[in-house]
């Protein structure tokens, strides 16, 4: 038996004729015939955004006084814990962009309405952006061994090197998915042989400090257990909330088990290669920046220089999908301009995101505070959008009624945003399970607002409790 969810052109409905004239194309629904990605492609495309610099900060966060929080058996079953609950939030919040190839933004105004979706994009633009700023920095420091090598040390600035990184990731975004589909193909094949290459380097002298601080540490199944696999689960939260900006972009007929192994496959190699190679490196160094602990592993400046460029590229790679389209498409909710301008924008708000103060020489529990507070928000949004989509509306959605300023979705959905306030409120209150929390409460809440409140909203037309 088929699952509907997961099949294109079925249940949503388009009037033909419609003009969408007045919304830029980019905001447009897709149609099958311009989507870009195949099976393949769409594959590598998470697999060079799970070579992610940020992924490997949060293995080296494990590393604290000298000590794993977590042992090897440890982090592995965590990472499949999340890396499962990952693929399957995809692939539940991604089938409205499939079938309609309509962007986040607007798939958030079936929930929110369009008044809301203002609100709730920020939720997702502002991670984003600071993303954009971190993935920017940590690559700079790449970037600037690559100039410090090669101008003899005569020049040797992270900041300068973080503007210059930031302009080139502005260019390669103005074609969008053209650019992406291309470029983080390369980039995880690229990466994940480099990235292997630096295994066997790690490994080749420091095998027993690793050994000793990482495979045999005592560890926990307790508190910190859950609370690093939900860092790793909310490092992705924003990606399968916004899910419908990648799925939008995939060819049509592809099953709903191949699209779980699509999403699962890629983001758990890369995700366990890259956080463990940062594990290692913490044990090894004792220092929370894996560009900054390879280059005192490697003092060699050929060795330094290759491994500085596959870092510069692991930004890049990630920066083009998690962070610039979602924020570019964001900011041309707000602001209407032009796709083009609006990754200008984005890329300038990276730079002054101050992304520095997320990790520090010794430490990278900024970065894991900074993932599980945005997780806490998104967590009840993505409930929100798949409670309202596969439930309340049973999968019938006019599209074009989310592109009408005068129509059913024009306003604002109270029952949704309470339901997002009550998600999030409750996620804080233990904060290292928040997204869990958030989510199966901004869930529950969604719907028994729906049921039992808000009797006169024009949004229960066409789901289960309309009269």
């Amino acid at each position: 038996m088929t699952n509907p969810v997961l099949q294109p052109n079925q249940g949503s409905q388009t009037k033909q004729g419609y003009d969408f004239s007045g919304v830029e194309e980019s905001l447009r629904p897709n149609r099958p015939e311009k989507r870009i990605l195949n099976p393949l492609s769409f594959a590598l495309m998470f697999a060079g955004d799970g070579v992610s610099l940020g992924n490997m900060a949060i293995g080296t966060g494990l590393v604290v006084a000298g000590t794993a929080t977590m042992n090897l058996l440890q982090t592995i079953v965590s990472l499949l814990i999340a890396t499962t609950i990952i693929a399957g939030a995809f692939l539940i919040n991604d089938g409205f962009g499939y079938r309609a190839g309509v962007p986040y933004v607007i798939h958030l105004r079936m929930a929110f309405g369009m008044k809301g979706a203002i609100i709730s994009s920020i939720m997702r633009g502002v991670p984003a952006i600071i993303w954009y700023g971190f993935q920017s920095w940590i690559g700079a420091t790449g970037l600037s061994e690559i100039i410090k090598i090669a101008t003899g040390g005569k020049i040797d600035s992270i900041p300068i090197s973080f503007v210059i990184l930031v302009l080139i990731q502005i260019v390669l975004s103005l074609k969008g998915f053209h650019t992406i589909k291309w470029m983080n193909s390369l980039i995880a094949i690229i990466l994940m042989s480099a990235f292997i290459y630096a295994f066997v380097v790690v490994l080749k002298d420091h095998t027993p400090v690793i050994h000793s601080t990482w495979v045999e540490a005592k560890g926990t199944w307790g508190i910190k257990f859950w609370s690093f696999t939900m860092a790793f689960l909310g490092n992705y939260a924003a990606l399968f909330l916004s899910a419908s900006d990648y799925s939008r972009e995939l060819k049509e007929g592809v099953s709903a088990p191949k699209r779980f192994l699509m999403y699962f496959t890629p983001v758990t190699v890369a995700y366990l290669t890259v956080m463990s190679l940062g594990v290692m490196l913490a044990s090894a160094t004792g220092l929370a920046n894996p560009v900054q602990g390879f280059a005192k592993i490697v003092n060699n400046d050929y060795i330094t220089f290759f491994v500085s460029v596959f870092i510069v590229l692991g930004a890049v790679g990630v920066n083009l999908v998690a962070n610039i389209v979602p924020a570019a498409y964001i900011i041309q909710l707000f602001t209407k301009v032009k796709y083009k301008v609006s990754v200008v924008i984005a890329g300038l708000l990276a730079m002054v995101s101050f992304p520095w103060k997320l990790i520090q020489p010794g430490s990278s529990d900024g970065l894991r505070i900074f993932i599980l507070t945005y997780s806490a928000f998104l967590a009840p949004i993505t409930a929100i959008l798949v409670v309202d989509y596969l439930i309340l509306r049973k999968q019938k959605v006019e599209i074009n009624e989310l592109y009408n300023p005068h129509g059913q979705f024009s306003g604002l959905n109270m029952a949704a945003v309470t339901a997002m306030i009550i998600g999030a409120a409750s996620a804080f209150i233990v904060v290292d399970l928040g997204w869990p929390i958030g989510l199966i409460v901004g869930g529950i809440s969604y719907y028994l607002l729906n049921k039992f409140g808000f009797k006169q909203s024009v949004f229960k037309k066409g789901t289960i409790f309309e009269k």
